[in-house]
């Protein structure tokens, strides 16, 4: 892990903020089927904390690496 570059503001730059948008809407798409599928419960919330984890860490990757 390159700590300098992980723990650095990146700005976003050319076409990150339309891939985050997309992203975060897809993700949204998702959470919203979770939670109207799947019945109230420990497991749907970490389904949709996962998620969000998930999406965070896509983020990052095209910040990070890019």
């Amino acid at each position: 892990m390159d700590i300098n570059n992980t723990f650095t503001y990146h700005a976003p730059k050319n076409d990150q903020p339309a891939r985050y948008e997309r992203l975060r809407d897809e993700a949204k798409f998702l959470a919203k089927l979770i939670d109207s599928s799947c019945p109230q419960s420990a497991e749907r919330t970490i389904a949709l904390r996962k998620l969000q984890e998930c999406i965070m860490f896509a983020n990052a990757s095209i910040a990070i690496n890019e």
